[in-house]
């Protein structure tokens, strides 16, 4: 069987299945993986990372720095050294991080997430580790 008609195919049931749940059929045209400028999207927070890990930039991982990565679908990326100031929303809370990893969340509107910061810049922003909160509203800008 060839990959088109087996990909046509799984398209097709989600279809029917969306009509027999009732909701509607995804779009099927693009959509992009990022924020809209000046949009509020959430920041999570790496969790635990085993000693002597690396990020995708090639540095040692320091879970207490002012550090971030970034969705790897984010269109346009940002690239490694990128200053951000990220502001938690809840308590105007704010911080300048610097992009020097990567993830594999996406951005989207029933999920919006942007950020995945170390625990330190998480808990300094305000985010809750324990019990883990989550997610943090935050809003994002480049800084030169």
């Amino acid at each position: 069987m060839r990959k088109g008609t087996l990909i046509g195919r799984v398209a097709a049931a989600a279809v029917a299945l969306t009509a027999v749940l009732g909701a509607a059929p995804a779009s099927t045209a693009a959509t992009s993986d990022t924020p809209p400028a000046g949009e509020n999207c959430w920041a999570t927070h790496y969790g635990y990372i085993p000693p002597g890990a690396y990020t995708a930039s090639g540095e040692l991982f320091d879970n207490n720095a002012d550090t971030a990565a970034t969705s790897l679908s984010r269109d346009p990326q940002l690239p490694f050294g990128t200053r951000v100031k990220v502001t938690n929303v809840a308590n105007n809370a704010s911080l300048v991080v610097r992009v020097n990893d990567r993830g594999t969340f996406a951005w989207t509107p029933s999920v919006p997430k942007c950020l995945d910061l170390t625990d330190g810049a998480y808990a300094r922003l305000g985010g809750v580790l324990n019990p883990d909160s989550g997610h943090i509203v935050v809003t994002e800008e480049i800084v030169p």
